[in-house]
């Protein structure tokens, strides 16, 4: 089941608790970054999730300068979040077979 954020017309993000495996490495490296940036851990873990998964970019462009009352509602912004989602996903595909 493919479930994508919902952002909200204050930033606010829905989130669901879930364990996941990673390398002990990597989980350090991910706490250290979280220690030098005064993040939470949650926070770099999101932030990387959505870089590579091409969202932040697009969370950027649909928020950026756009006041409360102009904002998209919640259906609007995951219907924009999956569109650019597919949209990326789409060009990433056709470097890889180009």
């Amino acid at each position: 089941m493919a479930v994508l954020p919902f952002f909200c017309q204050d930033g606010a993000v829905a989130r669901k608790k879930t364990t996941v495996y990673i390398d002990e490495a990597l989980l350090r490296a991910a706490k250290v970054a979280a220690a030098r940036t005064g993040k939470r851990e949650y926070e770099v873990f999101e932030e990387a999730l959505r870089k590579h998964l091409g969202l932040a970019e697009a969370v950027e462009r649909i928020w950026a300068g756009i006041s409360p009352d102009e904002a998209p509602s919640e259906q609007e912004a995951a219907r924009l979040a999956a569109e650019e989602l597919a949209a990326v996903r789409s060009e990433r595909s056709s470097r890889r077979a180009g």
